[in-house]
């Protein structure tokens, strides 16, 4: 069982971070960066392409993280680049490389990155991949043929609670637990209204792990460009004046302000950091998770999940 979902099993406070891989194929200084909080993480998010522009593989960089940095990596796999035989072939890589903690996504539309012309696959959607991997676990592919031995993935999914119909967003969240999800992580969380909204929600319904995303803004030009461009990101007009009236500070103002209310709910498994590729700030939210002593305080509720063991 890898570590991080042992942990997410005995209910603790998870927290992981996501980067963002090079764009080229050199991966000495965003190693160099990872070592930096290597040990003050549970794991590493490494992103499929983000915002569908061209970077080294997250696979590669996932192994190069776990086997310099010594933490744990969790890699985007995404439906946008890959037909089913092609997402296989390349969560059995990973596992031949000893990557065993994946995000499933759908991934951002080509048009959106530096390949605009280029052309999304999308034969699958992101529940089916769950599925997929969760096939491989089970020691054979989607399409039935056996595998010399099984995989053992520990599989995540991502929710957002600012979605406009949240409804329909945990019936999304449903189906991919259904298909195999151990653990969710969600987009980036502003408004404590919204987290309670949410919470009500999956009350009852939702008995996966959940880390909820923060994200430390750094400046009002930020804050505007996440909501006019960055799809599933929404920051509430009240966080956008409070960024152009405050400044920078009020960013990490409002991360503390979020985790210090939010951790005191059983129902929060973790908190995973969004920095933009910034390792100070980072290390910030860290430093304010341990100054609250959320790790040390208290335990998330123990959660039995079903596994291939």
């Amino acid at each position: 069982m890898a570590r991080l979902l042992n942990r997410l099993t005995q209910g603790q406070f998870v927290v992981t971070v996501e980067i963002d891989p090079p764009r080229g194929p050199d991966a000495a200084k965003t190693l160099e960066k990872v070592r930096g909080f290597a040990d003050r993480v549970d794991a590493v998010n490494v992103a499929d392409c983000p915002m569908a522009n061209v970077r080294m593989s997250p696979i590669t960089l996932a192994h190069l993280i776990q086997r310099d940095a010594g933490v744990e990596a969790i890699f985007h796999l995404t439906c946008r680049d890959r037909n089913t035989i092609g997402l296989q072939a390349e969560l059995l890589g990973a596992a031949g490389l000893g990557v065993r903690n994946i995000l499933a996504l759908r991934g951002d539309e080509p048009t959106r990155g530096d390949h605009p012309s280029a052309t999304g696959v999308f034969e699958i959607g992101s529940s089916r991949l769950i599925k997929l991997a969760s096939t491989l676990n089970a020691g054979s592919t989607i399409g039935g043929s056996g595998l010399d031995c099984g995989t053992d993935f520990t599989i995540g999914c991502v929710a957002n609670p600012n979605a406009e119909d949240l409804e329909a967003e945990v019936d999304r969240l449903e189906a991919k637990i259904a298909a195999g999800a151990h653990f969710a992580q969600t987009q980036p969380v502003f408004d404590l209204r919204i987290l309670e909204h949410w919470l009500m929600k999956v009350a009852g319904r939702v008995r996966i792990p959940i880390l909820y995303g923060v994200m430390p803004l750094r400046n009002y030009e930020f804050a505007v460009h996440l909501n006019n461009d960055v799809p599933g990101i929404t920051v509430p007009e009240w966080a956008v004046e409070r960024m152009r009236v405050r400044g920078p500070q009020a960013g990490m103002e409002m991360v503390r302000e979020f985790i210090s209310s939010a951790s005191a709910a059983s129902e929060i498994s973790g908190i995973h950091i969004f920095p933009m590729n910034n390792a100070a700030r980072i290390l910030k939210v860290v430093d304010i998770i341990d100054e609250l002593g959320v790790r040390c305080q208290r335990k998330a509720k123990p959660i039995r999940i079903e596994t291939r063991d």
